[in-house]
């Protein structure tokens, strides 16, 4: 099999659809809305609001979301994947190894031989399994020393999506994403606002009709003052880098004792 060819099927009564991965796909830091139902401090996220936009298309879509921030591609293959081909969805989202790369170390070669594997295992199931290159840091000061091991990693993801037959959400080409507006305050994670464009994006991958535009421009935007943009770091560095740090450093994740927030295939309410 070579290649992805055509969109998924939106003609089926129903649709199941398993999302797995870390806090990319768990959601941060996109909150959830007050009025959805979802419990106090969880998050919303791409997957999210992807189910969302095939609920409006498809009679009965059955929705699980399996993924764990900080997770590392051997926890997201041993604990997720099990779960998600005992579950036999018809879509399957797989974003994963970007905490491996992260760290010091980390082998684009070794991490992509397990997503492989991985995806081999998913494929054989008949599911569309969609994957995601991961994103270009380069406008990034503090991860811009990871352009080449990213860039590597995904030449490696490529070359599995076409020996599978899976579709290709490219995040290193949009460059829309590399507005400051598209990132929550960590700088690690997408806004609100950056998950609606991806999950646009993921809807045109996939073929499914959705209002908006990924690409729109962002408006214009006053560039910060110098003394501004330096008070904007150091509050970053003091808030996020050094507990990132640290928790790498004692091996600790920030989803130690976290459980996925929908491990079972659910209706769409």
């Amino acid at each position: 099999m070579s290649g992805f060819q055509g969109g998924l099927d939106l003609t089926q009564d129903v649709i199941s659809y398993v999302a797995l991965g870390d806090s990319f796909t768990e959601g941060l830091n996109d909150p959830a809305p007050e009025d959805s139902g979802a419990s106090r401090g969880r998050f919303r996220g791409w997957a999210d609001r992807l189910a969302e936009h095939l609920a409006e298309r498809v009679p009965e879509v059955r929705y699980a979301n399996l993924a764990v921030r900080g997770k590392l591609i051997r926890q997201i293959v041993g604990d997720q994947l099990p779960r998600a081909i005992e579950l036999h969805p018809d879509l399957v989202t797989i974003c994963a190894g970007g905490n491996d790369i992260l760290r010091p170390g980390g082998d684009p070669d070794q991490v992509a031989a397990i997503f492989e594997a991985a995806v081999a295992r998913l494929a054989a199931t008949g599911a569309t399994v969609v994957v995601f290159t991961g994103f270009d840091t380069g406008f990034q000061p503090v991860m811009r020393h990871l352009r080449g091991k990213i860039a590597t990693y995904n030449m490696h993801l490529r070359a599995i999506a076409d020996q599978y037959g899976c579709p290709v959400v490219d995040l290193w080409s949009m460059r829309v994403l590399q507005d400051r507006r598209a990132w929550s305050a960590d700088r690690l994670h997408l806004s609100s606002e950056g998950h609606r464009r991806l999950t646009l994006r993921v809807c045109e991958v996939l073929g499914v009709p959705a209002e908006g535009d990924w690409r729109q421009p962002w408006p214009d935007e006053q560039p910060l003052h110098w003394r501004a943009a330096r008070q904007e770091d150091l509050h970053w560095a003091r808030e996020y880098l050094v507990p990132w740090i640290g928790r790498r450093l004692t091996g600790r994740s920030s989803g130690d004792g976290l459980a996925p927030k929908r491990p079972n295939l659910e209706r769409l309410r």
